[in-house]
């Protein structure tokens, strides 16, 4: 099987871990999904620490990517909140997915999209606040959610043109993390 490298993007609570969860599970490809990396700094700095918290929080990712993109392991599946309208993150995911190309991997981006209500719903899922710890405190995860979403394009515009060849758009708002993986690996013919 080739290598395979999936990037999910989405806004808060669209379902990208939930999803990549099950993909990982019908694909054999691992998940490192965004919050693996932000729990642990977050044990490891204080609040105020930000520019230190984004370096760790990068260094982490960036060794997990290169192992991956450059060991004999079968892919990987990564979840990321992705601002449409900043240039460098679009530039940071095409970069992502050069270093996996590079290295023979066959490299797809799937956006989900779901109703902010359904969203704000699954906020409070048992399976987000057992793998986020930092989501817990609902108050804030919900006003951060809000203020998020009204301040960052976090889904691209129907029909908008973007720097991924193999890129599909899924809005999950009624479907279950299953049939949306499951979706993901036919649309890309992951494992075949």
């Amino acid at each position: 099987m080739q290598k395979t490298f999936v990037i999910i993007l989405g806004p808060h609570a669209v379902g990208k871990m939930t999803v990549g969860q099950e993909l990982a599970r019908i694909t054999g490809l691992r998940l490192f999904h965004n919050h693996m990396s932000i729990e642990l700094v977050r044990k490891l700095l204080a609040p105020g620490e930000g520019e230190e918290f984004r370096a760790l929080n990068r260094a982490i990712r960036q060794a997990v990517f290169d192992l991956f993109a450059e060991g004999n392991l079968p892919g990987l599946i990564f979840t990321y909140m992705c601002e449409f309208d900043e240039q460098e993150e679009l530039d940071y995911l095409t970069g992502l997915i050069g270093l996996f190309e590079a290295n023979g991997a066959k490299c797809c981006v799937a956006e989900l999209c779901a109703d902010f209500d359904v969203r704000l719903l699954r906020n409070k899922s048992e399976n987000r606040l057992r793998h986020k710890e930092s989501k817990r405190d609902l108050e804030w995860s919900e006003a951060e959610m809000r203020a998020t979403s009204a301040k960052y394009r976090l889904n691209s515009y129907e029909g908008e043109k973007l720097p991924f060849e193999n890129y599909m758009k899924l809005d999950n708002t009624e479907l279950s993390p299953e049939e949306a993986a499951k979706r993901i690996k036919e649309r890309f013919a992951i494992g075949e």
